[in-house]
């Protein structure tokens, strides 16, 4: 499961370089334990990001 934006960080210089936090959790098969897999991208990426 992945959650979807966490925060948005704006910047005063640029309407368009809105940047977002996204985190992804990972189940180990192995163990069982939960991984997160935390990253700043571009808003216009987000959807990249989840579906890979």
């Amino acid at each position: 499961m992945a959650k979807k934006v966490v925060a948005t960080l704006k910047r005063e210089a640029s309407e368009q370089e809105k940047v977002v936090k996204v985190i992804r959790t990972k189940r180990s098969e192995k163990t069982g334990a939960y991984t997160f897999r935390e990253e700043f991208v571009t808003a216009d990426k987000v959807k990249d990001f989840f579906s890979k």
